[in-house]
């Protein structure tokens, strides 16, 4: 389990870069995959998108390297954080 203060702070993810969070725990299927996409357009390259699930978006994964981000996944007590940047 990851540390729930910054459940990020064992990841890769930049640590100075700016967050927007996208707590996708109460979607339905297929709206986590579609939300996260969406909300990545929307940002710049510098911003950290972390997303909050109930489970592993492994739908999520060959998507986002197709479109050339990195990411890294951590299990917390309450959620599952995703962390989405652009290197």
């Amino acid at each position: 389990m990851g540390n729930t203060a910054d459940p990020l702070s064992t990841t890769d993810a930049p640590i100075d870069a700016p967050r927007e969070t996208l707590d996708a725990r109460e979607l339905p299927p297929p709206q986590p995959l579609q939300k996260t996409l969406e909300r990545l357009t929307e940002l710049d390259d510098e911003t950290v998108l972390v997303q909050h699930n109930d489970r592993a978006p492994q739908h999520l994964f060959p998507k986002l390297d197709d479109r050339g981000y990195s990411y890294e996944t951590v299990e917390t007590t309450d959620a599952v954080v995703t962390a989405i940047w652009r290197d």
